[in-house]
C-alpha cells in the first residue's frame, strides 16, 4: 500500500515560490516569523491570535543557520527546519509557511506585502522588522501580549534538569 503525503505539507512554500503562492490566498494577510523550535502552548495561542487578525496567516521560520546566529545556544535549533516547517504547516491557523536564511525576515515581508504584521508581546511595534514598510503601504503592526508565559529555552532547561 502507498500513502500520499499529508495534505498540510502543501502549505510549505519555498521562498522562491512565495510571491506566487501569496497571490492565491485570501486577504487581509497576516505575517509573522520566528524560530518555533519546540512548539508549545504559547506558540499555538500566539499563532491563533495572529490568524484572527486577518483572513490568511503566513509564517516565516528562521533557517537552521539563522537560528544559530541568534545566539540561542550551540545546540539550537533542536528541530531541523524541515521538521519545524511540517509542524507549523499542520496547524489549522496557518495558511502558508516559508523560511528565511537572512538575519531578518524583511525580504519575505516585502514579497508578501501583508496588511498586518505581528510579533509577540516582547516586541514593541516600532522594533518589529518590517514595521516601517508595512505602515508605509497602509498596513498595521501589532505586538500580541502573551497569554501563556512559555519559552522554548525554559522548556529545554527543564528537560535538562530532569
Amino acid at each position: 500500500m502507498t500513502y500520499a503525503a499529508p495534505c498540510f505539507e502543501s502549505k510549505i512554500c519555498p521562498p522562491e515560490q512565495l510571491s506566487a503562492a501569496v497571490a492565491k490566498i485570501a486577504r487581509p494577510l497576516v505575517f509573522t516569523n520566528g524560530c518555533f523550535d519546540i512548539l508549545h502552548r504559547g506558540h499555538v495561542s500566539y499563532l491563533a491570535q495572529a490568524a484572527a487578525l486577518g483572513v490568511s496567516l503566513v509564517v516565516a521560520l528562521n533557517s537552521d543557520a539563522s537560528v544559530k546566529r541568534l545566539g540561542k545556544g550551540a545546540e539550537r535549533p533542536v528541530n531541523a527546519l524541515a521538521d519545524r516547517l511540517a509542524v507549523i504547516a499542520a496547524l489549522g491557523s496557518v495558511s502558508l509557511v516559508t523560511w528565511f536564511d537572512e538575519d531578518t525576515p524583511l525580504q519575505r515581508i516585502l514579497e508578501c506585502r501583508p496588511e498586518i504584521l505581528v510579533k509577540g508581546g516582547d516586541w514593541p511595534p516600532e522594533k518589529i522588522v518590517g514595521c516601517t514598510e508595512v505602515l508605509g503601504w497602509g498596513g498595521t503592526v501589532h505586538s500580541i501580549p502573551f497569554i501563556h508565559q512559555k519559552s522554548t529555552t525554559a522548556l529545554l532547561e527543564t528537560i535538562r534538569r530532569l
